[in-house]
C-alpha cells in the first residue's frame, strides 16, 4: 500500500469558531486530519503520515516561510518511502505555493495542495472531503509526472493554470484558460488532461521583486523609488496582450539599465500576450525593450517565476536564458 505524507501549514481548513476569541482560530493538528478521515466510510485510503509547519493564514506567510514549505515538500518528495505529498493550506495564497512547488521542485511524486473555504465548525464544513480528494488524488500512479496540483471541490486543477476566483464561493479555485485536468470520483482518479512542466531548479527566491498592476492613467512613479529600495526584478501587469502607456515605457527602460529585471504579463483573467499593433507601447516595444513575457501565468505567478530566475542570474543575458528555457 502506497504512504501519503501530509503537511499541515494552517488556514481556514484547519480552523474552528472561538467563543473567546471572537472569531475562527488555527484549531486542528495533522493528527486530526487523520483522525477525521480515517473509518469505514472512507476505504482504500493508503498509509498516512503527517507533520506541522507553521501553522499560519495564508496571508501571513513571508518569502521565508514559502521556502521553507518546499524545502519541507522537497524532503518529503525525495524519501524513497513516500508516494506523493498532501499540504493543507490556506486559500489566499494557496496558488501561489503550489506554482513554486510546480516550479522548482523536480519530482514525479504528486504534490497535491488544498484547503477549504468554511471553517470545521461550520455547517457544510468540505474541508476533510477535500483532503480525501487530495490523498486520492496523490497516491494515484495516473497523477505522476503532473507536478503540483490543486485539489478542491473534487476537481484537480494543474498549479500552472489554477487561480483562486471568489472571495467566498466553495468552487473558488479555477483554472480559467483550459480548465481542470482531472476528477476525484469516489474513490477513482480520473486524468483528462496532461500538461507539460517547466522546471527551474534553484536553491532559494530573490525576494525583492515588486509586482505593479497597470489601471487607466496610472503613472509610473513609483518604479524609481522600486530601483532605490533594491529592486531586483519588477512585474507589470499589462493591458490586453502586452501594452503599457508610453510614459512606462522610458521607467521600464530606466529600471533594465539599472540591471533590474522586468517581466510581464495581462491583468486579464486568461489569455497569451501578443498583440499586431505598432503604436508606441504596444507589445512590439516591450518585446524590443528585452522584457520577459509570463504566458498564461498570472501577476503573482510571473513574481514567483522571476524570484527563481534571478536567484540563478548574474545579468540580464542569462536571466532571459533561464526564464524561457529553465534549467531542469
Amino acid at each position: 500500500m502506497s504512504r501519503i505524507h501530509i503537511i499541515a501549514t494552517g488556514g481556514t481548513i484547519a480552523m474552528a469558531q472561538d467563543s473567546t476569541a471572537g472569531g475562527a482560530v488555527l484549531s486542528l493538528s495533522g493528527s486530526d486530519f487523520v483522525q477525521r478521515m480515517m473509518g469505514p466510510e472512507t476505504p482504500g485510503l493508503p498509509n498516512l503520515t503527517h507533520e506541522e509547519y507553521g501553522p499560519l493564514p495564508s496571508s501571513h506567510f513571508t518569502v521565508e516561510h514559502l521556502w521553507g514549505l518546499r524545502e519541507r515538500v522537497s524532503a518529503a518528495v525525495n524519501d524513497p518511502d513516500v508516494d506523493g505529498v498532501v499540504i493543507t493550506h490556506g486559500t489566499d495564497s494557496l496558488e501561489e505555493t503550489a506554482y513554486l512547488l510546480d516550479l522548482t521542485v523536480p519530482s514525479d511524486k504528486p504534490m497535491c495542495v488544498t484547503g477549504a473555504m468554511r471553517i470545521a465548525s461550520q455547517p457544510g464544513y468540505e474541508g476533510i472531503a477535500n483532503l480525501i480528494a487530495a490523498v486520492r488524488a496523490a497516491s494515484s500512479t495516473a497523477a505522476r509526472g503532473l507536478g503540483a496540483l490543486v485539489v478542491l471541490n473534487d476537481e484537480i486543477h494543474s498549479a500552472r493554470d489554477v487561480t483562486k476566483m471568489h472571495t467566498q464561493s466553495l468552487a473558488t479555485f479555477s483554472s480559467p484558460s483550459w480548465g481542470p485536468i482531472g476528477r476525484v470520483e469516489a474513490e477513482r482518479v480520473v486524468i483528462t488532461r496532461r500538461v507539460e512542466r517547466d522546471i527551474i531548479v534553484c536553491d532559494h527566491l530573490e525576494p525583492r521583486v515588486y509586482l505593479f498592476k497597470l489601471a487607466v492613467g496610472m503613472d509610473a512613479d513609483l518604479v524609481q523609488p522600486a530601483i532605490g529600495l533594491g529592486a531586483r526584478g519588477i512585474v507589470v501587469e499589462t493591458f490586453g496582450g502586452g501594452r503599457v502607456p508610453p510614459w512606462w515605457l522610458d521607467a521600464i527602460k530606466a529600471a533594465m539599465d539599472a540591471t533590474v529585471g522586468v517581466a510581464v504579463t495581462t491583468r486579464c483573467p486568461t489569455g497569451r500576450l501578443y498583440d499586431p499593433y505598432r503604436y508606441e507601447g504596444a507589445y512590439h516595444d516591450l518585446q524590443d525593450l528585452g522584457c520577459l513575457f509570463g504566458h498564461e501565468l498570472n501577476g503573482q505567478k510571473t513574481r514567483l517565476r522571476l524570484m527563481a530566475a534571478l536567484s540563478l542570474a548574474s545579468d540580464l543575458h542569462e536571466l532571459a536564458e533561464i526564464w524561457y528555457a529553465g534549467t531542469g
